[in-house]
């Protein structure tokens, strides 16, 4: 995959009084190329519980790539890129949610738990050229994950 037509990625996950912080983080982790930083938000909920906002943005494209090609993982791939017109608004960010269990146990499956939100570059910026962009760069992170599994 050459060029990424990305200007960014974030991923964001709640961890709730109940949760383990770190199996969250995990979670999220196994999104994101090793090492990679995250942003961490200490709140409180309605009842004073404690809610812990991780997230993080990527923006490198090597970077993207990785991502890219983790997302490339779902079985339900296809049918995510047959329904990019929904999942890419007006200001041409898409959004996927993840399971956060899944993701913990390195696995990536559409569910609750983790957002994602990728800001899909487009020139002109609308919607049907974004909706071509992302795309192609899923097809292109899926032929890429499928050449890397068959060797």
């Amino acid at each position: 995959m050459a060029s990424v037509p990305f200007h960014y990625i974030d991923l964001r996950t709640f961890c709730y009084a109940t949760e383990d912080e770190k199996r969250v983080e995990d979670a999220i982790r196994n999104l994101l190329p090793d090492e990679f930083e995250l942003d961490r938000v200490e709140n409180k909920g309605h009842h004073g519980d404690r809610i812990i906002i991780l997230s993080a943005r990527v923006e490198l494209a090597d970077d993207m790539r990785y991502v890219l090609e983790r997302l490339s993982e779902l079985d339900d791939i296809d049918t995510i890129i047959g329904e990019l017109d929904e999942r890419i608004d007006d200001n041409c960010s898409f959004f996927l949610r993840l399971d956060k269990q899944q993701a913990f146990k390195n696995s990536i499956e559409i569910g609750n738990g983790i957002t994602l939100r990728a800001k899909v570059e487009a020139y002109p910026a609308k919607h049907a050229a974004a909706v071509e962009n992302a795309e192609t760069a899923l097809k292109q992170a899926k032929e890429q994950a499928g050449k890397a599994r068959s060797t």
